[in-house]
This record gives structure tokens, sequence and C-alpha cells, in this order.
């Protein structure tokens, strides 16, 4: 995959418009920012930027409109000072004067963000680069800049006017966060084999996505399953997991994909694991089930001591590893080490390993192997759409524009 990246770029002394995601929970009382993992993810790109002379304004979004999340940035730029270490300014405008009077007076080195880019209606259109170009927003602000740089690989499966709309009409760049994900997500569907696929977590539709695109393209030999994903590979193989468990599937919506999964199992069967253990609340104590055992009439929260064991074995085969989602409700005690062995054989491989996804993310900190893994993927529902093969906007804008 061939992009422009920073180390082209020549911006002493030039004005960057740069698109980051520091979309981030936050209290809803105060505003005050309760995670700021995506702020310093993409701070790296910003100190580059000031440091080799340029006049960096930041775009960026925060929630969607009307959901409470959705509120101005000014805690945002807060955050970024002290992450950082240095001055951001910020101002309660995206495109109209005090934006534009604050750009034009900017001086090489300096950091300003604007106010919530969604804040501008433009902003939940959807389209081409060309149509999304020609939008007030885009071209606003690019006749105030010299350069644009996309950092937000956690929006890059959206095609906004922020995001891929400046690609026609500015020399675009990707950021560091950026050419980080994509090389390093890039040796997940170009692999060294073995290559394994170990998926789990409550979306077991992007899944399935995902188990299609890997087996249809020769990328992964193995997938192994874990969480509702498992659960609906069993159900389509057969099994009944009880009422509890069933009821909890149908309410994700399972039946809407059930047809899908059977195809799947038909199709790829023996090359997708299935838990061949569990572990079960039994009125508060942790009980081991074989799936020969099933149903049962409690809930499920965990694959098994037999099946750990034996999705080891083929972790520690592997040469390229990609998880995405846990394997059991980890962050309930006793649940948790499935998930956490899973994470644990993947630290100790010598394999090129890749986790994406949240939950994940939080339990490979949890287990305490975060540093062990070669590439953490910041992005959710992008790094989902990567892995299955979907159209990405921001990926296509970047690999056809003329930096």
């Amino acid at each position: 995959m061939k992009f422009p990246t920073l180390d082209e770029a020549k911006v002493r002394g030039k004005t960057v418009l740069l698109r980051v995601d520091i979309n981030s929970p936050v209290d809803l009382k105060t505003g005050e920012i309760l995670d700021d993992t995506r702020i310093r993810l993409c701070a790296p790109t910003i100190k580059e930027l000031i440091s080799r002379g340029a006049k960096v304004v930041v775009l960026a979004h925060q929630g969607r409109p009307g959901d409470e999340d959705f509120i101005s940035l000014k805690k945002h730029a807060q955050k970024l000072s002290t992450v950082i270490d240095s001055k951001v300014e910020y101002v309660e405008d995206v495109l109209g004067p005090a934006a534009r009077h604050a750009i034009e007076k900017m001086r090489p080195g300096e950091i300003l963000l604007l106010d919530n880019v969604r804040f501008c209606a433009e902003e939940t259109l959807k389209g081409e680069p060309e149509e999304m170009s020609k939008t007030h927003l885009v071209q606003r602000l690019a006749k105030l800049a010299d350069i644009y740089v996309n950092d937000a690989f956690a929006a890059a499966h959206r095609n906004q006017p922020s995001l891929v709309g400046f690609g026609p009409v500015l020399p675009t760049y990707a950021g560091r966060l950026m050419e980080k994900e994509l090389r390093g997500l890039s040796r997940a569907l170009n692999p060294e084999k073995p290559c394994v696929y170990i998926l789990g977590g409550a979306k077991f539709e992007d899944s399935l996505a995902i188990i299609e695109n890997v087996f249809e393209k020769k990328i992964a030999d193995t997938v192994l399953t874990g969480g509702l994903v498992a659960h609906a590979i069993l159900v389509a193989k057969g099994k009944d997991l009880g009422s509890k468990n069933m009821e909890l599937l149908s309410k994700k919506g399972l039946g809407g994909v059930l047809e899908r999964a059977k195809k799947i199992v038909v199709q790829y069967g023996k090359k997708i694991e299935s838990p061949i253990d569990l572990v079960v609340d039994s009125k508060g104590k942790l009980v081991e089930l074989s799936v020969d055992e099933l149903p049962t009439e409690f809930p499920i929260g965990d694959i098994g001591s037999k099946t750990v064991g034996r999705y080891s074995r083929i972790i520690s085969e592997a040469k390229t590893i990609v998880a995405n989602g846990p394997l059991g409700i980890f962050e309930r005690k006793g649940f948790e080490r499935g998930t956490f062995r899973m994470l644990e054989a993947m630290a100790d491989s010598q394999a090129y390993t890749i986790i994406g996804g949240g939950h994940v993310v939080a339990a490979a900190q949890s287990a305490g192997v975060v540093d062990k893994i070669k590439h953490i993927s910041t992005g959710g529902g992008a790094c989902i759409s990567f892995l299955s093969g979907e159209s990405m906007p921001v990926v296509e804008m970047l690999t056809k524009v003329q930096a």
C-alpha cells in the first residue's frame, strides 16, 4: 500500500490542516475528558509538525448531533496542551470569521484547535472526495491552508467533508498514527503463514464479515472464536446453548445473520475453531461444561480450560496473529482467564501480533501484556472495516491523492 507520508512533506512556514480523531469519553456533568488515549495517540504528529516549523490547525469532532456527548472541544484543547506540553489555542468557531481570523494570524510552531467540526451541518454529508471538496467547510478552510494531513484512522471508514474533501484541493499526507495503522494492519492482510485470527466479543455480524474476507482471500489459515462470536458459531453448528444464552443472542440480532453463519460453517467449518468447553455462572459458582453437556440453564461467561489449551497450542505455532474482541466477559472475576491466556500466548509468541478493538486492548492492559504486542489498532469500527475488506474512504483518498 503506497500513500504520501510526512517524510515527503515540506511544512516549514506552512499552514497545515490536521484532521485527528480525539473523540473521547467525557463526564457529562463537567465535560472533563475521562480517557485521553486518542489525544495522546495524535500527539506525535502534532509535535513533529510544530518542531518542523508548521502552523498547525487541528480539525476534530466529539460525539454526534443529538448525543449527550456532542459538546465543544474546549476541554480537549486543555487536555491536548497538557499532553504535548505546548500551548494549544482554541477558537469557538469552525469556518466563520473568528476561525478564519485566528488561522490568518498564526505563526510557525503554533497550534490552533477549531471547535467541533460536526457543529457544521455539512459534516453530516457523505460522498466522494470531489463532491465533498465543494462544501463550504472545505472551500473556506482550504483557502487558508497549504497542506492537509489526515491522522484520523479511527474515522477512516467514513466519507465526510473534513475526512476526504481536502484531498482533491490540497497536497495531502498521512499523519504518523495513520501511517502506523495502515502499515501495521496491512501485515494482517498480507501475512506470514501460518496466520491465525482470534475473533471474540459481542459483534458477531462484524466477525462473520471478517471470517468471510480472510478465508475467501486465503489470508488466514485458522480462526479461533470466543465470546458471542463463538456462541453464534456453535448455534450455526446445531448446538442449543440453553434459553438464557439463546435469548441473549436473539437480542443481539443472531436471527438476522444465522443463515449466513450456517453457510460460513458449511464452507469453512474445518478452519473455524469453536470452544470445546465453556465456563458458566451456576448461581454464583463458576463451573466448566463440555459443549456436549449443552444446553445449560446458566449464562456462559468464558471459554473453558481445554479450549484455552487447544487455542494456546494453535497460537504458539502461528507466524501472524490477529485478535479482535475478548473471548469472555473478562471484566468479571472468574471470566477473564480465556482472554488473558490468549493474550499471554500472543505476548510469548515470536509471531507478528496485532490486536484491535477497545475491549481487547483494555484486556491486554489488564493482563499486563500490552507492551509485548507488536501492533495495537486504535480504531474499533475502522479496524473491523479494514480486516473485513470493506471500502475505507480515507484510505482510498490517501492512496489516490498526489501530494
